[in-house]
């Protein structure tokens, strides 16, 4: 699974697995990293991929983006583009990734006016509970702590209210990221958990409720949406039975 977090908005047949009640019932486990992004890919399109989709349609932003020039090994934008990007037919202009060659502050307030843009030209749909944006999917991967997009435990940035997008300073990296207000007003949500190194991450995020802000993941929670993990045997190697949905 490519290490980049992104939001892949499509503005077509958002439908998607209903009758998630809780994070629990929407746990997929697969027995390998390719089974489990060939399950991801048809849950996404539902339809052969490369073909038969509009992809006019598709908006791609990213989730979180690390501060380093756009071709540096650690840009999520770079790895998103030689493993994704450059392989499918999207319109350039709706590939909105983060500036670079910025300080954060300036990143995270660029960023977060394009995205305010898009909702204000009816690009992306507004959330009808909260002000922010409800994109189509939201998707994330998983952390060994707990983190998801840049959003790492007891952080400030978990207590934004107001902004969609925060720059990240004293963390492990140097990033921006999207706010847990703008996850949770998505109308879908997938967490991809995948290797031995998160597997404590995942049984503790499945498992009882911890302090706020100790694990992240467990904060995210779709308001008028959908959640669901796709997770590999490995980072699945600690869960029992009980939790994995189908």
């Amino acid at each position: 699974m490519n290490r980049s977090e992104a939001d892949l908005e499509y503005r077509g047949d958002s439908s998607w697995n209903s009758g998630m009640e809780n994070r629990y019932s929407g746990v997929r486990v697969f027995d390998s990293n390719e089974e489990l992004l060939t399950g991801l890919a048809e849950k996404l399109t539902k339809a052969p991929y490369l073909r038969t989709l509009e992809w006019s349609k598709w908006h791609l932003l990213w989730a979180d983006e690390n501060l380093v020039a756009k071709k540096h090994p650690d840009s999520n934008y770079r790895q998103a583009k030689e493993a994704f990007i450059s392989k499918v037919p999207i319109p350039p202009a709706h590939v909105i990734s983060v500036a670079h060659g910025v300080p954060g502050e300036q990143a995270a307030e660029d960023y977060e006016f394009r995205i305010r843009q898009l909702v204000r030209d009816r690009t992306v749909a507004a959330s009808l509970s909260t002000d922010c944006p409800r994109f189509d999917l939201i998707l994330l991967l998983l952390g060994t702590d707990g983190h998801v997009a840049s959003l790492f435990p007891h952080h400030s940035a978990l207590e934004v209210k107001s902004q969609w997008v925060a720059p990240v300073y004293d963390a492990p990296r140097e990033s921006v990221t999207i706010t847990l207000p703008v996850i949770n007003s998505a109308a879908n949500v997938a967490i991809v958990a995948t290797g031995t190194g998160v597997a404590p991450a995942l049984m503790s995020a499945l498992g009882v409720t911890l302090p706020r802000g100790s694990h992240p993941a467990q904060l995210v929670s779709p308001t008028d949406g959908n959640l669901a993990w796709f997770s590999d045997a490995y980072a699945a190697s600690l869960l029992s039975s009980d939790f994995r949905g189908i």
